[in-house]
C-alpha cells in the first residue's frame, strides 16, 4: 500500500451505491452522545461513528458535558464505531508528523485500555487537512478519514483519507430544511455523510444539534428507508486501499 498523499484520488468500488447511503458521525464525545443520540440510533437500527477528543482539562473533569470512558465503551458495546479525533483538537496543520503521531496514539491507546479496537477513521478537528496528515494517517492503518465541504462523498472521484461532509449544526426551520436537502442528494453513486457535534452540545454551543431537528432526521431517514451506517462501513462500497480508476 502507498503512504504518501499521492495515492490516486479515486478508487475502485466494491459494489454500487445504488441505495441511499448515509454515513452519520458524532464529534467530541458529548454526553449527550449517549444519553440521548445512541439510544435514537440504536431503536432504529443506525450505524454510527463516535469521533473521541478529550479537550484538556475539561474532559478529564467535567462529566456532565463529556462522555467518560465506560461510556464510550458503552457504546462501542452497542455496536457503534469508535474513532480517533486527535487527543487535543489541535489542527494538523499546526502540528508536526511527530506531534500527529503522538495525537493519534493517544486516543489508540486510551482505546485499547477500555477494549476497543484500534480505530481505522479519522475526523480532521476544525475539517483542517495538510498532506502530511493524509501520509500519517495512512502509515498508521486508517482506512477513512472525513472533512468538511458540505457536499456528497463521491467514492470514485474523492480520496479515502479526504471524504466531504455536511454539518447538521442548528435549530431553525431552515436548518432542517438545510440537512433534508442534503440527504435527498444520497444515491445514484452518491454517498452523504453528516458531522454532528452535541445534540444539544453543552460544552461547544455554537455547533450544537437541537435534539428536536434530530428526531426529525431520524424519522426522515427511517421513513424513507435510508441505509444509515458508521464511516467504517464505507468499505462495503469503495475498497480504501485499490488503485485508481478515474
Amino acid at each position: 500500500m502507498e503512504t504518501t498523499h499521492n495515492l490516486a484520488e479515486s478508487k475502485v468500488r466494491r459494489r454500487p451505491a445504488s441505495e441511499r447511503v448515509v454515513a452519520w458521525t458524532f464529534d467530541d464525545a458529548s454526553t449527550s452522545h449517549v444519553t440521548f443520540v445512541a439510544p435514537l440510533l440504536k431503536a432504529h437500527g443506525f450505524g454510527a461513528t463516535f469521533f473521541i477528543c478529550e479537550f484538556p482539562p475539561d474532559f478529564a473533569t467535567d462529566k456532565e458535558r463529556y462522555m467518560t470512558w465506560e461510556q464510550i465503551r458503552a457504546l462501542h458495546e452497542m455496536g457503534f464505531e469508535i474513532a480517533n479525533h486527535t487527543r487535543t483538537h489541535t489542527h494538523v496543520d499546526q502540528m508536526s508528523k511527530v506531534q500527529m503521531v503522538e495525537e493519534l496514539a493517544f486516543i489508540e491507546t486510551r482505546c485499547g485500555e477500555h477494549g476497543i479496537p484500534k480505530p481505522v477513521s479519522f475526523a480532521y478537528p476544525a475539517y483542517e487537512t495538510h498532506p502530511l496528515a493524509l501520509e500519517t494517517l495512512a502509515e498508521r492503518g486508517y482506512f477513512f478519514a472525513r472533512t468538511g465541504g458540505s457536499r456528497t462523498y463521491r467514492p470514485e472521484k474523492d480520496h479515502p483519507l479526504l471524504i466531504p461532509s455536511f454539518s447538521t449544526t442548528g435549530s431553525t426551520e431552515a436548518d432542517g430544511g438545510r440537512v433534508l436537502d442534503a440527504l435527498s442528494q444520497a444515491g445514484d453513486g452518491q454517498i452523504v455523510v453528516l458531522t454532528t457535534h452535541g445534540v444539544p452540545d453543552a460544552a461547544h454551543p455554537h455547533v450544537t444539534t437541537s435534539p428536536q431537528l434530530f428526531e426529525r432526521y431520524v424519522q426522515f431517514l427511517c421513513d424513507n428507508h435510508y441505509a444509515v451506517i458508521a464511516i467504517r462501513d464505507l468499505a462495503r462500497y469503495v475498497d480504501p486501499f485499490a488503485p485508481g480508476v478515474g
